[in-house]
């Protein structure tokens, strides 16, 4: 009988690190969860950016007169 008793502790023990491991996994699970509930009912940040085209206007030509003084 001895030998059957290390036998059941080390199946014990892997039940215990099963659960863990399972808990574990939940908690990931449920973290992953609520991130992805923040982060879908937040607005949207950051800026807005639009794009137009500016048609130049016609100008009228202009006189420009320039005066050199003499050397």
């Amino acid at each position: 009988m001895t030998r059957r008793e290390p036998r059941r502790r080390r199946r014990r023990l892997y039940g215990v690190w099963a659960l863990r491991a399972a808990g574990l996994l939940i908690v990931l699970a449920v973290g992953i969860a609520v991130g992805q509930a923040l982060d879908d009912s937040s607005p949207p940040s950051g800026t807005n950016t639009s794009v137009r085209t500016l048609v130049p206007a016609t100008l009228s030509p202009e006189t420009v007169t320039v005066t050199v003084p003499a050397p």
